[in-house]
């Protein structure tokens, strides 16, 4: 099975554990704000690559790769499930890890029994979800992405109940995401789980602002500044007190 693909990177060190080979995959139907990857909204769009040609690839330089893996991000990588599938049982036979970069979009509790079935048997084969959670309040969420959280929230509890391994990311924008109140309820919700193996939060940049100009994008928060790398430090705090609290009392409950 084809995939649609934006652009292959060979040496990834923010994509998952250790130097990975990461694949950008083209379609997303979410419209994050401070995306920095609009060019990969368009479904349509991309090249179409068989995953033994990046298999090829990947073993080109696999020396590279012995602490780390496979890394498919996007996009949105389970808008191709079937692609995923493909590309890692192939990877699977080599014994590379595989990890996906997900936003959980693509999770519906009313997705169809088949695309379910494919969900499950993924699953199988990736050894890690790097999952984005852009907002905890449904309301602001929308406002933020264009698109709904609860099916993001769903999958997170579908990845524990399925036993993969998930990092966790959370983008701190300042006056959008970095409200204390709903950085103890990310926390408060997350601490139920017991498969998030990291959490990282991350600082908003300005970084993608040429890349709209130059696509003739309005770029939603234009005027609001980067956010302050140390202040992230107390930001991260909030949601690992969320944390603690909800484990504090499934603990004595």
């Amino acid at each position: 099975m084809k995939g649609r693909i934006h652009s292959l990177e060979s040496f990834g060190t923010v994509d998952g554990p250790g130097v990975r080979f990461v694949v950008f995959v083209q379609g997303c139907p979410m419209r994050c704000a401070y995306c920095h990857n609009p060019d990969t909204w368009e479904m349509n769009g991309g090249t179409e690559m068989e995953p033994a040609y990046i298999i090829e690839q990947y073993e080109r330089n696999i020396s590279f790769y012995k602490d780390g893996g496979i890394t498919v991000t996007g996009g949105e990588p389970l808008m191709q499930v079937d692609f995923l599938i493909d590309l890692f049982t192939l990877a699977k036979e080599k014994n590379i890890h595989t990890c996906i970069d997900s936003s959980g979009i693509a999770y519906k509790k009313t997705s169809t029994p088949e695309w379910l079935a494919k969900l499950d048997h993924l699953m199988t084969l990736t050894d890690l979800v790097m999952l984005d959670i852009k907002h905890i309040d449904p309301e602001k969420h929308k406002e933020l992405t264009s698109q709904p959280n609860d099916g993001i929230l769903a999958f997170l509890a579908y990845l524990d109940e399925k036993k993969v391994d998930v990092w966790l990311r959370h983008v701190v924008v300042p006056t959008i995401t970095d409200d204390d109140k709903y950085l103890f309820e990310l926390g408060y919700f997350i601490g139920q789980f017991s498969n998030i193996k990291a959490l990282d939060v991350l600082p908003y940049h300005t970084m993608g602002l040429p890349k709209y100009e130059k696509l003739g994008i309005e770029y939603k928060l234009k005027g609001i500044p980067a956010m302050d790398k140390e202040k992230v430090v107390e930001k991260k705090q909030v949601i690992l007190d969320g944390i603690k609290k909800r484990r504090s009392e499934m603990k004595n409950s």
